[in-house]
């Protein structure tokens, strides 16, 4: 069987496992049966396989390349579990059309978990010192419980490098955004709505409050850019309030999202929302909120001197037979939490299209030269 062809196979034998998360959508399938399929294919493959459970029924597996000793481990994660599938007509057929395989998870980011694995089974032929150690963890759509329990017992796996293999279309991803989750109350008077001068709009209030948010909105857009990520964001999500139609509205929230590049921290965002709702609050004695801050998760970046990076610059151009492109990506992923724990952290994933969308597909070649990639970035970093 040619590498192309085994990648090809094992991906979709990945893809045809329904691993929704269950966080997401609740009763969904989780990553058990997608674990278990992991663990017989990488022992059936002369690695060795753990399953380490990141809390009940949510397993990552951990497949190792066992090196000879002495040499640098580099560790290739990815993530198991999916989105949801609704208004998908047929998520789990993996079926190949025009070099593109279809379902949920091709792309969002089963081809990467497949190169990974076919990268540490080559990896194991080469008789390296270095590990290679493939990181299948659970829970990245949500609140990446998978990646964290890694982090947790990483004196167990002792790497030296990270590649996190989210889909990049095949260009070397160095940085990527952050977010701030927000939510912002606002509190008014009920009373009749006849009666308006016992009455304080506590929707109105947030009007505001919405108004200032696209205002500052504009303002972040116009300021100095990353050179790969642009600037940073925000934008209201989410919004209820009022009791009946005759009635004023005692109570409104909003919750909303500020993405954040390189530089921007959430005691920034936080501080430039407060600056905003203490305006309100001064020229209105009548303007009761709260701001109280949710999930953050960090921007990341590399520099680009790290030699890991210059390794993947390297071993990418070779494989493509073109220089190699260097950028960002503007979603989250587990690269920042690895970074934040000290490793050397780049992404590099296939080509595709529809994370989270009810197409998905992802290129089989680009999946097939990620193994490549994968493998000769092990050669070198792990001697």
């Amino acid at each position: 069987m040619s590498m192309q062809t085994e990648v090809s196979a094992l991906l979709a034998d990945l893809v045809r496992i329904d691993s929704v998360n269950p966080t997401l959508i609740p009763g969904a399938q989780g990553e058990e049966a997608i674990a278990a399929f992991i663990m017989r294919w990488a022992r059936d493959a002369g690695l060795e396989a753990i399953v380490q459970y990141a809390e009940s029924g949510r397993p990552n597996v951990v497949v190792i390349a066992r090196g000879s000793g002495g040499g640098r481990s580099l560790m290739l994660n990815g993530h198991i579990d999916t989105v949801g599938v609704a208004d998908m007509h047929t998520p789990f057929s993996a079926h190949i059309e025009d070099n593109k395989l279809y379902g949920r998870g091709a792309y969002d980011m089963k081809g990467g978990m497949a190169a990974s694995l076919v990268a540490a089974k080559r990896a194991k032929a080469l008789n390296l010192r270095g590990d290679v150690i493939v990181t299948a963890v659970a829970d990245e759509e949500v609140a990446s419980i998978g990646t964290q329990a890694i982090l947790r017992d990483l004196d167990r796996w002792r790497p030296d490098a990270v590649i996190v293999t989210e889909p990049t279309e095949l260009e070397l991803a160095v940085a990527h955004k952050g977010f701030v989750w927000f939510d912002v109350e606002t509190f008014g008077v009920a009373a009749h709505g006849s009666r308006p001068s016992l009455g304080v709009d506590a929707i109105a209030q947030m009007g505001k409050v919405l108004v200032a948010l696209a205002q500052h909105d504009q303002v972040l857009r116009a300021s100095p850019k990353h050179p790969y990520l642009g600037t940073g964001s925000m934008h209201a999500s989410l919004i209820h309030g009022g009791q009946e139609l005759s009635s004023y509205p005692a109570y409104c929230k909003l919750e909303l999202e500020r993405r954040t590049i390189p530089g921007e921290t959430a005691d920034d965002a936080q501080a430039q929302l407060e600056v905003l709702l203490d305006q309100f609050r001064r020229e209105d004695d009548t303007f009761h909120a709260t701001l109280t801050r949710g999930l953050v998760r960090d921007p990341f970046e590399v520099a680009e001197s790290v030699p890991l990076v210059q390794v993947c610059q390297h071993h990418l151009a070779e494989v493509l037979g073109r220089p190699a492109t260097t950028g960002g990506v503007s979603f989250w992923a587990d690269s920042c939490l690895f970074a934040a724990a000290g490793l050397p952290t780049v992404l590099l994933g296939p080509t595709g299209f529809g994370a989270h969308g009810t197409v998905e597909w992802v290129d089989v070649n680009t999946v097939a030269q990620c193994v490549d990639v994968y493998t000769a970035v092990a050669q070198t970093f792990c001697q």
